[in-house]
């Protein structure tokens, strides 16, 4: 229960900080809607029974028939009036909080450590946004808002007939409790591990279609696409058989709640009947005792839907909690020491959850307007050391001081937006003669105003519509439109044909004319251009050469030609 407590809280304080009075609001309304219909059947009941014995006495003549038709008529107008505010407050502030949720969301996946584990998990993340937050909404108006509409019913109901006669309202209001709490807990405790299998498999079958869809040729050509078919197939096999077993304990509260409202419906009748009976009451107040203790029920069978899906809501809190906690903000690194770009001592670092050091011991030292290249084998530790000089890795021991700078990673990540909008990531205030500048510089202008539209031509998921060789030079378009003083550079013409790999090269240093690069790399046309170059293994710098030396050379012809 604790831990159901703790994945609530965070979710429960956001509902409270964005729309508390909405919130607040569309409760008091849905509380005013079923007050107002208790007490309009139980008023029409007395009026309708008061009435009809009126009629057979003589006091037909006195009795006052327009206070209580009124009353009927001001608890209807109260009651249709009340639900309609309700249902405006309640879904409004609940789409608000949902947007203000998906937000946060957003922003914690954006973090870069969650990045870089849902790097391989897309369809995860999609189902937090959708799915997961569309959970959520039980939360206030399925399992909170009707249960203290109940409770405020039941209280109300006990009242009412506690008037009547005190051990009346004593039990009528234990049994609503009892009963009508006790059945939808009893329904969510058995739901619970279904509609978690249902979440589960709506996730397996949504990212397994999602697969087969964007992977259909690699599938076809590796002779997996009737196996990805049937994983398909199975993923909406566990999904039924979760449906109905939902179903069934619908059933099962469906019909207890039936049973329920028969059982206090029949005692309410014997016990208004006794009360009748010895004088305590009269006909119409019996009627009306006998009808109040009816409705009382209704509010409890809106716990039904709400019981269905705790198990989902809940699970659901577990998995976004987490993402909705303000992360505190990293420690920026340390400004540069002067006449250096950076400078490391004695650097130790390690990526999140691994025991294995990603960088040992590194000390290493870089002027401005100098160019060094980190060479090494595939996990030798260069990556991660533009991640460490990016910010990206903190460091768990020794000092890392630098001035700002801009990486340009491996992947040319471009989106499904206009090249202007792909372009305004790195500069969003960038006029339109900046942006022109940087296309030129990237040797991309004149391909971009062939287009029909320009540089406000679309692009397709992943900068489809461009070639590789035009996707990289968007890249390197924004790279020039970060004006920083350090570019790292994470093997910038890796997968480039030769022709395209020297120009984007070319254009690149002509750049960073004035700026201090660091470029990891094992290509020999990129370590060229550097001043420097630091060899890496097993995360440790083992030797540092400088251009003219013969390890500088001996360096450069160990890496892969052009």
């Amino acid at each position: 229960m604790s831990t159901f407590a703790a994945d609530l809280k965070p979710i429960l304080r956001l509902f409270l900080a964005e729309r508390r009075r909405a919130l607040l609001l569309g409760a008091a309304l849905s509380a005013a809607t079923v007050t107002a219909g208790i007490a309009l059947l139980g008023l029409s009941g007395w009026f309708i029974t008061a009435t009809s014995l009126a009629a057979l006495s003589a006091a037909a003549i006195t009795f006052d028939v327009f206070a209580p038709s009124a009353g009927i008529r001001l608890l209807a107008i109260v009651r249709t009036a009340a639900r309609y505010g309700e249902r405006l407050a309640t879904h409004d502030a609940t789409l608000g909080v949902l947007a203000a949720l998906r937000e946060r969301l957003f922003r914690g996946f954006a973090e870069p450590g969650a990045a870089r584990m849902l790097l391989h998990r897309p369809a995860r993340l999609l189902f937090r946004l959708t799915a997961d937050i569309d959970a959520l909404d039980s939360l206030y108006l399925r399992i909170l808002v009707p249960g203290a509409v109940a409770l405020g019913a039941t209280f109300a109901a006990s009242l009412v007939l506690g008037f009547m006669h005190p051990l009346f309202g004593l039990f009528s209001g234990l049994f609503l409790i009892g009963a009508g709490l006790g059945l939808p807990l009893i329904a969510a405790r058995a739901a619970r591990k279904y509609a978690r299998r249902r979440t589960h498999g709506i996730e397996a079958l949504r990212s397994r279609t999602i697969d087969l869809v964007a992977g259909q040729t690699d599938l076809l050509m590796a002779g997996r696409l009737a196996a990805q078919r049937q994983a398909i197939a199975a993923a909406d096999h566990y999904t039924a058989g979760a449906d109905d077993r939902l179903n069934r304990v619908e059933t099962g509260l469906t019909f207890g709640f039936g049973l329920v409202s028969t059982l206090l419906l029949t005692a309410s009748l014997l016990a208004v009947a006794a009360l009748a009976e010895t004088k305590a009451i009269t006909a119409p107040v019996a009627a009306l005792g006998l009808l109040v203790a009816f409705a009382a029920t209704e509010p409890f069978a809106a716990l039904r839907r709400g019981a269905l899906e705790l198990g989902r809501t809940l699970l659901a809190a577990k998995r976004v909690a987490p993402r909705l906690a303000v992360a505190r903000a990293p420690e920026p690194l340390a400004a540069a020491l002067p006449g250096y770009a950076l400078s490391l001592t004695d650097v130790s670092a390690f990526h999140e959850n691994s025991a294995v050091p990603a960088l040992q011991t590194i000390d290493l030292m870089l002027r401005p307007g100098e160019r060094l290249a980190v060479v090494g084998g595939s996990g030798a530790g260069k990556s991660s050391l533009l991640a460490l000089l990016s910010g990206e890795l903190p460091a768990s021991a020794g000092r890392v001081a630098a001035t700002r700078a801009t990486l340009l990673t491996q992947r040319t990540e471009l989106f499904e937006d206009s090249l202007r909008g792909n372009l305004a990531l790195a500069n969003p205030d960038a006029s339109e003669a900046r942006l022109r500048d940087a296309l030129a510089a990237a040797g991309l202008l004149a391909d971009i105003e062939a287009m029909p539209r320009g540089i406000d031509t679309p692009l397709g998921e992943g900068g489809l519509g461009l070639s590789g060789g035009q996707s990289r030079r968007v890249a390197l378009a924004r790279l020039f439109l970060r004006d920083t003083p350090l570019w790292l550079l994470d093997e910038p013409t890796e997968g480039l044909d030769g022709a395209t790999a020297r120009d984007v090269l070319g254009r690149l240093s002509a750049m960073a004319a004035g700026r201090s690069l660091v470029i990891a790399t094992h290509i020999r046309r990129e370590a060229a251009i550097a001043d420097r170059i630091a060899v890496i293994e097993g995360g440790r710098i083992t030797e540092v050469s400088r251009r003219g030396e013969a390890a500088f050379e001996k360096a450069l012809d160990r890496l892969r030609p052009d």
